[in-house]
């Protein structure tokens, strides 16, 4: 017997149309200055007016922030948190994708920490976080990451990725509203459910997975393996929005207390090094890495893949491998290459992604197969050629 950890934001609301209740959690502050961090798309598509109109309409100042990037760098994160510190605000509201939503959890906390952002930094930072800083509440307009219900600030270096992690940048308040996802385009869309769906399905296979992220990974992969394919090729499909907002939040909530694994570890420098998009760079990497790694959890594999197709008449070992396969065909189902030439990656790069991933210990350390340099390397090499690895 164990004993398992559990952590969740304060209070999630969840549904269509729940942006009304922003203004009632707003008004439980009584803030005198919020910031909003959003980016300028949104603001020139009308959606940050429709969701803070309402508050606007009541008196309350509001102040936009939208110098922010996908992938943001650590100076992008720094120019964010200094306008923070020099703002005299009193509560933050992050609205966008994970990008945007990490960069609220980081200015919100370390607008009150002495220091830079650098100082922060999960492998290399001497400063540890220690207040809670202002309120923030977060709404995700992009169905993928879970950022708005876990307690990571993921920041691009010069070649790889670092986060600020701790539970106090958890969100006051997470609103999760599928129909701020209907205007997402189609690739947009592909790449954040399948990093959504990646997210559960490392919860489910992590070596800290307990029978509530189980619970919540199994529901999460059902949803969107459901719904993703209907939402990329039908963005205005509610049934298919909706499946995908909940599993998306769903999945960010057995991740956050599961944790995930080798295909984010092998993620972030393809991110850091070239720039790919965090959901592209897991869907481009997830069927090479179960591939790899699925002698490690036949079983689980199996059922999740009895999940996603009610097939339940294979052995566990034809099960496991129908589901990576499974796994490789969505990733081309919904449009996103599927090997890292793809991505215009060089062979050459094999051996510097290599380095940068295996200094990925946090991730690495849930695997539920030990992934050395050597194997690193070796599932890179398959992704480059396109062969999906059977260890």
């Amino acid at each position: 017997m164990t004993i398992t950890k559990l952590v969740f934001p304060t209070l999630s609301y969840t549904g269509w149309g729940a942006t009304s209740e922003l203004l009632s959690e707003v008004e439980k502050y009584k803030p005198n200055h919020i910031l909003c961090i959003t980016d300028q798309i949104l603001m020139d598509i009308g959606l940050v007016d429709k969701v803070t109109k309402p508050i606007a309409q009541e008196g309350y100042k509001i102040s936009f922030f939208t110098d922010v990037q996908p992938e943001p760098s650590l100076q992008c994160g720094q120019n964010l948190v200094d306008y923070a510190k020099e703002g005299g605000f009193d509560l933050v509201i992050g609205l966008g994708g994970g990008s945007t939503l990490d960069l609220a959890k980081l200015a919100a906390v370390l607008a009150v920490h002495e220091g830079q952002v650098s100082d922060y930094l999960n492998l290399t930072g001497s400063k540890k976080v220690t207040k809670k800083g202002l309120p923030k509440i977060l709404i995700p307009t992009t169905s993928g990451t879970g950022s708005e219900v876990t307690n990571i600030s993921v920041l691009s270096l010069e070649s790889t990725k670092d986060v600020v992690t701790n539970d106090l940048l958890l969100a006051d308040v997470a609103i999760i509203d599928p129909e701020l996802t209907l205007s997402v385009p189609p690739r947009v869309t592909a790449a954040t459910g399948v990093d959504a769906l990646t997210h559960a399905v490392e919860a489910y296979l992590s070596v800290d997975a307990s029978e509530t992220s189980d619970g919540l990974a199994i529901q999460a992969v059902r949803l969107i393996g459901r719904s993703l394919r209907a939402a990329v090729n039908n963005g205005s499909d509610q049934e298919a929005r909706n499946d995908m907002g909940m599993g998306s939040y769903i999945a960010g909530l057995a991740f956050f207390n599961a944790g995930v694994g080798g295909v984010h570890a092998l993620a972030y420098p393809l991110g850091g090094q070239f720039h790919i998009a965090h959901g592209e760079s897991n869907a481009v990497l997830l069927p090479y890495v179960m591939g790899y790694i699925r002698s490690s959890s036949e079983e689980r594999m199996a059922h999740l893949y009895y999940v996603l197709t009610g097939e339940n008449q294979l052995t566990k070992l034809e099960a496991s491998k129908e589901f990576v396969s499974y796994l490789s065909k969505l990733v081309k189902d919904v449009g996103i290459p599927q090997t890292l030439q793809g991505f215009d990656i060089p062979k050459t790069a094999i051996d510097s992604l290599t380095e940068d991933a295996y200094k990925q210990t946090r991730l690495l350390a849930r695997s539920p197969m030990p992934l050395l340099e050597q194997d690193i390397r070796n599932i890179y090499t398959a992704a480059f050629e396109g062969v999906i690895p059977s260890k």
